[in-house]
């Protein structure tokens, strides 16, 4: 440390130092001999202050406090007799340098190649040699892989007259702020665009769930913008949207976590056969299907009305920041984006996260009842169902009696809870958890109940065992093909409403948890079924910073579309 010190040119004065030697004259030699040394080494460096060049250097090193003609202070051993009677050996090696403005230039760049790059600025304002050094290519192109995950051969770049320092300066430094997950404002039907360095540009991707009813295909990315600087020394931003290739278009910060996009030449999006044509491209990207594929009179008019509503987006648009979901060990799964089928309205995709003995899913993508940004699923991890027997789950009677049950017992706690009496002792859902005989222990297998629902993660050693699971006949499902068994079940809500989210309410369901990377959810009053899939996808700059920001980033998102 004492090294470090003397190099950085920091640590105690010589006064301080004088101070502590008063101090301390009843110490051993050993401590006398280290003051000494300090002495000698603060005198050095207040004589190079005198006498040397500006430049500093290796010379600014030899600049020692050297012997005197008059004083005679040199003996026969070769020895420097100081003030306080030490001999002082020295070594005929290199001078040791006393800052770091004296070290070789090829151990500066070492260092400052691992600083980050938001402070090598301060550092190039410290000297000359340090702004000189800090042109280096190797500093800059260091950073721009190890900040921003760069992979391409930036040398071939440097040849072709962008440098790394160029890149790094005007490009990744300036727009870091837009990495991430964002939402954008489209009404109802939001989004999810994904900003990466990707190559050497910087590209937005909107991201796209399977065609319907495929869930376990993997997603589809479309890119509505890049930057890059491949044209000129300065960053350019273009509009990927239309199919006449990139053009002008500009990006601007509104304020923090929002930036907003601009097309400036939206004739590029138009097509030659007009809003027909473009209809028919949307539709064939959207769904995999011309309209006269459609049969369902309804499902046409939702299709329709999105191409309208949407389309009226292709020139600007306004993006929110959203995180993915912090992970805890006790989560029942790995949280994250999952696709999942809604019906008519296609596929959507929702972030599941868990908060205490809650699962919840909220939608990034939406429709005209339930908008994103809403709560689609609340699951309640305290309260497992278990199923009957396979014969038996076949009847939707016997299915509905079970979650309805749960759903009345929740119901009375709440309006116990209301009316300031105490809560009752809950019991399993139908021996959930081998169920209990008395008062007792009720309270103890319960609370196992809440132990083993949460510790359910993927990193478990012991997985749950696989148990039979049947759709109950009469209940709707896009995916014919579905898991045959599961791990759990818990009660939980979902949230359905009217066109335009009039008359939202939760209504009752079972949450189905099939394995880590699939759930499911039986819709009761619908008579419906939902599959998600994992998004599987590496989002770069998407996690949380804490649980605390998570949350509130939720409460914005339900404001964004309520």
């Amino acid at each position: 440390m004492a090294v470090c010190a003397r190099l950085c040119g920091v640590g105690q004065s010589r006064r301080c130092r004088r101070r502590q030697r008063n101090n301390q004259q009843d110490q051993g030699s050993d401590s006398d001999m280290d003051e000494e040394e300090e002495e000698q080494i603060v005198g050095q460096r207040l004589g190079d202050a005198g006498g040397s060049s500006s430049s500093g250097g290796p010379e600014r090193g030899a600049a020692t406090a050297g012997p005197s003609d008059a004083g005679g202070e040199y003996g026969s051993s070769g020895g420097h007799v100081n003030r306080g009677g030490f001999l002082d050996r020295r070594s005929t090696g290199p001078p040791h340098p006393q800052s770091l403005a004296e070290l070789p230039p090829e151990l500066l760049v070492e260092i400052f190649s691992l600083l980050p790059g938001t402070v090598l600025p301060n550092v190039a304002l410290v000297c000359k040699k340090f702004r000189q050094i800090l042109n280096t290519e190797t500093i800059w192109r260091r950073r721009c892989m190890e900040e921003f995950g760069m992979k391409e051969d930036l040398r071939k770049m440097e040849a072709g007259g962008v440098s790394s320092q160029d890149l790094y300066v005007k490009l990744l430094h300036p727009y870091r702020h837009i990495l991430g997950l964002w939402q954008p404002d489209i009404g109802p039907y939001g989004g999810l665009l994904n900003v990466v360095v990707d190559g050497l540009f910087i590209i937005g991707w909107m991201y796209l769930p399977p065609h319907d009813p495929r869930v376990e295909d993997p997603m589809r990315r479309r890119p509505l913008f890049r930057i890059h600087m491949w044209e000129s020394k300065k960053a350019t931003v273009e509009c990927m949207y239309g199919h006449k290739g990139p053009h002008k278009g500009d990006i601007q910060t509104v304020k923090k976590d929002e930036f907003s996009t601009k097309c400036n030449q939206t004739d590029h999006h138009r097509m030659p056969g007009g809003r027909q044509e473009e209809f028919r491209t949307w539709l064939e990207e959207e769904w995999g299907r011309t309209l006269e594929e459609i049969f369902h009179e309804h499902m046409q008019e939702l299709i329709l009305m999105k191409f309208i509503y949407t389309s009226q987006y292709d020139n600007c648009l306004t993006y929110r920041r959203i995180y993915l979901p912090p992970a805890m060990p006790s989560d029942l799964l790995q949280p994250g984006l999952f696709k999942g089928t809604y019906g008519s309205h296609g596929l959507e995709i929702v972030m599941l996260s868990f908060h205490g003995t809650s699962a919840r899913a909220t939608k990034l993508t939406g429709d005209p009842n339930v908008p994103a940004g809403q709560l689609t699923l609340d699951v309640d991890l305290s309260r497992p169902v278990v199923l009957p027997e396979l014969e038996q789950q076949r009847n939707i009677d016997e299915l509905s009696r079970l979650v309805l049950g749960v759903h009345e017992e929740v119901q009375r706690e709440v309006e116990q809870q209301a009316n300031g009496t105490p809560a009752t002792v809950r019991r399993p859902a139908e021996g959930a958890c081998g169920g209990a005989g008395g008062a007792e222990e009720v309270v103890a297998g319960d609370a196992a109940c809440s132990d083993s629902c949460h510790s359910g993660n993927s990193s478990s050693n012991n997985p749950p065992e696989a148990l039979p699971f049947v759709l109950p006949f009469g209940v709707m499902a896009r995916n014919e093909v579905y898991p045959r068994t599961c791990r759990k079940c818990f009660y939980g809500t979902g949230l359905i409403a009217g066109h335009g989210f009039t008359s939202p309410e939760r209504t009752p369901g079972l949450f189905v948890l099939f394995d880590e990377d699939r759930f499911g959810f039986i819709w009761l009053d619908l008579k419906s079924f939902s599959l998600y899939s994992r998004l599987t996808d590496h989002l770069p700059h998407a996690h949380a910073p804490n649980m605390e920001r998570f949350e509130a980033m939720l409460r914005n998102m339900q404001s964004w579309t309520s």
